[in-house]
C-alpha cells in the first residue's frame, strides 16, 4: 500500500479558535470573499476532499472532486450511493490508505475541510495546515477547530504536533483576517 503524496488543512477560525457557533454552523460572521477564494484555490489542486458528515465545502467545483466522508455509522468503509465520487469511510475500521485504495487514488492529493474530529485525525500527518483567522470574532460555546480548544489555541495544538509557524499573512485588511501556513519540516537525513 502507499500513501498520499500530501495533505493539506483548511480552517478559518474565530479569535477563540471556533469554525462554528454553539448550533454548529458556520455563521456569516466567519465568511469572507478572500478566504474563501484561497479556498476554493487550494481544494482545486486536491484529489481528495476529507470532511465529517455534517461538513462540505461548498463551492463551485464541489461535485466535482472525490471525497472520503468520515463517519462511525459504517464498520469501514461504503460507497455512497447518491455520488458516485464519494466513500463513506470509518476510520475506526480502515485506514486511510484502504480508503484511498477504495478511491483508486493510493497516492492522491488530500484536502481536510473538517469538522473538529476529523482535523485532529490527521494532526499527526499534516504537511501543511492553513489556518485563517478572523479579527473581532469570537463564537462563545461553538465548534472547536481541534478537540483541545480552547484549553490550547489552535496555534499550540499545531505546534505541538510538529508543525512550525509560517508567516502572517493578510488575506482581507478591511476584515482583519489573515492566514498563517503551518509547515511539517522536511525530515532530517540520517547521515551515512
Amino acid at each position: 500500500m502507499t500513501g498520499p503524496k500530501s495533505i493539506e488543512g483548511y480552517a478559518i477560525v474565530s479569535e477563540d479558535g471556533m469554525l462554528a457557533n454553539a448550533n454548529g454552523v458556520m455563521p456569516d460572521a466567519l465568511k469572507f470573499e478572500a478566504d474563501k477564494h484561497y479556498f476554493e484555490r487550494g481544494l482545486d489542486r486536491t484529489d481528495v476532499v476529507i470532511h465529517g458528515r455534517h461538513s462540505h465545502e461548498q463551492q463551485p467545483h464541489s461535485p466535482l472532486r472525490h471525497r472520503l466522508i468520515a463517519t462511525r455509522r459504517i464498520q469501514a468503509l461504503a460507497p455512497d450511493p447518491a455520488n458516485d465520487k464519494a466513500w463513506f469511510w470509518n476510520p475506526a475500521g480502515a485506514s486511510l490508505e484502504q480508503a484511498l485504495d477504495a478511491l483508486g487514488l493510493p497516492e492522491a492529493r488530500l484536502g481536510i475541510v473538517g469538522a473538529t474530529d476529523v482535523f485532529a485525525l490527521f494532526l499527526d500527518r499534516y504537511d501543511v495546515f492553513h489556518l485563517s483567522h478572523a479579527a473581532g470574532v469570537f463564537l462563545p460555546g461553538g465548534t472547536p477547530v481541534f478537540p483541545t480548544v480552547p484549553t490550547q489555541s489552535p496555534e499550540e495544538v499545531l505546534a505541538s504536533h510538529g508543525l512550525d509557524r509560517g508567516r502572517r499573512r493578510v488575506l482581507d485588511q478591511a476584515n482583519g483576517v489573515t492566514i498563517r501556513n503551518w509547515r511539517r519540516p522536511p525530515a532530517v537525513k540520517a547521515r551515512g
